[in-house]
C-alpha cells in the first residue's frame, strides 16, 4: 500500500471557532485482517513521521494525514464482522496505535475516543443503532469527542444536559479536552438525562449551535485537534443518542478499551524517543573526555543504559499484548471476572507504559548530550508529549487498584478510567 499526501496547509489561527470539514467524498477502505491492519499502519507511519517534528514545532494540523488515516480503514478496525467490519483483535488494535504513535503521538491519540465509542456502541446500542453508526464509521466518518468539562470537582461531574424534543434531544453545555473534535465529522457528547445518567449524543460537527474553538495550549500533544466545544441548543436525533451509562451498570470491557489505547500511545512515544536516542548517539554525540574512547556509542555506561531502556520498552510492549488478549476475552464473554482481569492487565500495562515513556524521553538528553537540546532537533517534543499524555489518569491510582485486587480481592471500579 503506497500512501502520499498533498502539500501541507499552513498553521491555523489559534483561539478561533473552526468550521467543519466536508464529509468523506468516498467510502473508506475496509481492512480485511489483523495482518493487513499492521501492514497499513506501518506504511502510514512511514509517511506521518516525516513531518511530525515540524507539525509539533508550528502546531500545524495533520489534515491530510488524518484523512489518509481514516480513509485507510484503521478507524473502523473494531467494528464487528456482523456489520461488515474487520473486528480485529485488541492485541492488533493496540499495536496499530503504538505504530502510529511512534511516528506522531498526536495523530495516534486522535482516534482513541472514536474507537472507544465504537466499542461502547457494540456494548449498549440496539441492532438498528449499531447498523447506522457502524455504517458511518465504515464509510470513513470520524467521531471526535466532547466528554470532559473544565473546572468540575471530578472528571465524572458533568453539567452538560439534554432535554427531550420528540424525535430529537436538545443539548446544552460546554466541554474541554475534546481531542479530535476540530476535524471530526461527528461529535459524541457526554450529556446527562433528567435522571443523571450519561449518554453519548452524537451530533453533526456542523450542527447549528455546536462550536469548536481552537484553544488547546498544552506544551505537549500539540496537534490532537482538541479545544473547547460549546453546545447551545444543539439538536441531536434520537437515532444518534447512545445509552453509554449502560456500559458501566454491569461489567463490560468498555473502560479497559478506552485505557488500552492510552497505553499504546505511551509505548509509541517511548519507542520514538529510544530510536532517536540511538540515532543521535550513533551520529552526533561525542565521547566523554575521561572515557578514552573514539565514539560515544562505545561508552559502556551508555551501552548499559540503552540496554535497560530497550528491556523496559519490551516489557511494556509485552504487557500491552497481554492486556489486549485479556480485553479480547472480556469482549467475547463479559463477566465480572473476565472484565476485572482485563482491567487489571490494562492497569499493569498502563503503569509500565507511563514509566518507560517518562524515563526514555528524559534519558534521551542524558545519553545524547548537550547538543541534543538544541532547538533545531526539537527532541524535547518527546518529553513534552510523554509528560502531557501520561496525565490522562494518575498512575498512582493504578497501583492502588492492583494492590487491592491482588491483596483483598476487590475488583476495579467500572468507569472509563479503569
Amino acid at each position: 500500500m503506497t500512501i502520499t499526501l498533498d502539500a501541507p496547509k499552513p498553521a491555523n489561527a489559534q483561539n478561533e471557532a473552526v468550521p467543519a470539514l466536508p464529509r468523506p467524498q468516498k467510502d473508506a477502505h475496509v481492512i480485511k485482517s489483523d495482518r493487513e491492519a499492521i501492514e497499513v499502519a506501518t506504511e502510514l507511519a512511514k509517511v506521518f513521521v516525516q513531518g511530525s517534528s515540524e507539525r509539533d514545532r508550528t502546531r500545524r494540523w495533520p489534515v491530510q494525514e488524518l484523512d489518509a488515516f481514516s480513509q485507510s480503514g484503521l478507524w473502523s478496525i473494531n467494528v464487528p464482522k456482523k456489520f461488515g467490519g474487520p473486528e480485529v483483535s485488541y492485541v492488533t488494535l493496540g499495536k496499530v496505535i503504538e505504530i502510529i504513535s511512534a511516528a506522531d503521538p498526536s495523530i495516534g491519540q486522535i482516534p482513541q475516543n472514536h474507537l472507544g465509542v465504537l466499542a461502547a456502541i457494540r456494548t449498549v446500542s440496539d441492532e438498528a443503532q449499531q447498523r447506522l453508526l457502524f455504517g458511518l464509521a465504515l464509510r470513513g466518518y470520524r467521531f471526535g469527542n466532547a466528554f470532559s468539562e473544565f473546572g468540575s470537582k471530578r472528571a465524572v461531574d458533568f453539567q452538560t444536559k439534554f432535554t427531550d424534543a420528540g424525535d430529537d434531544v436538545i443539548v446544552n453545555g460546554r466541554k474541554f479536552y475534546s481531542s479530535g473534535a476540530l476535524l471530526a465529522h461527528l461529535v459524541p457528547i457526554v450529556t446527562l438525562d433528567d435522571q443523571g445518567r450519561a449518554w453519548y449524543a452524537i451530533a453533526e460537527r456542523d450542527a447549528p449551535g455546536l462550536t469548536v474553538i481552537d484553544d488547546w495550549s498544552a506544551f505537549g500533544q500539540r496537534t490532537t485537534l482538541s479545544g473547547t466545544v460549546i453546545l447551545d441548543n444543539v439538536r441531536v436525533p434520537k437515532t444518534h443518542l447512545v445509552p453509554g451509562y449502560k456500559g458501566y451498570e454491569r461489567p463490560t470491557a468498555d473502560g479497559a478499551i478506552f485505557q488500552i489505547i492510552q497505553v499504546a500511545v505511551d509505548n509509541g512515544i517511548a519507542k520514538a524517543a529510544i530510536d532517536d536516542t540511538i540515532e543521535f548517539v550513533r551520529t552526533k554525540s561525542r565521547a566523554w573526555v575521561d572515557s578514552g574512547l573514539e565514539h560515544a556509542w562505545q561508552d559502556p555506561y551508555t551501552i548499559q543504559a540503552v540496554g535497560d531502556l530497550k528491556l523496559r520498552l519490551h516489557a511494556a510492549q509485552a504487557l500491552l499484548e497481554k492486556a489486549g488478549q485479556a480485553v479480547d476475552e472480556a469482549v467475547v464473554d463479559a463477566t465480572a471476572e473476565s472484565v476485572a482481569r482485563a482491567q487489571i492487565a490494562v492497569a499493569e500495562a498502563k503503569v509500565l507504559s507511563t514509566e518507560i515513556a517518562i524515563t526514555a524521553t528524559n534519558k534521551l538528553f542524558e545519553l545524547a548530550g548537550t547538543r541534543s537540546t538544541l532547538a533545531e532537533h526539537n527532541l524535547d517534543r518527546h518529553w513534552r508529549n510523554a509528560r502531557t499524555h501520561t496525565l490522562h489518569d494518575p498512575v498512582r491510582w493504578k497501583y492502588a487498584i492492583l494492590g487491592n485486587y491482588f491483596l483483598n480481592g476487590v475488583n476495579p471500579p467500572l468507569h472509563a478510567w479503569s
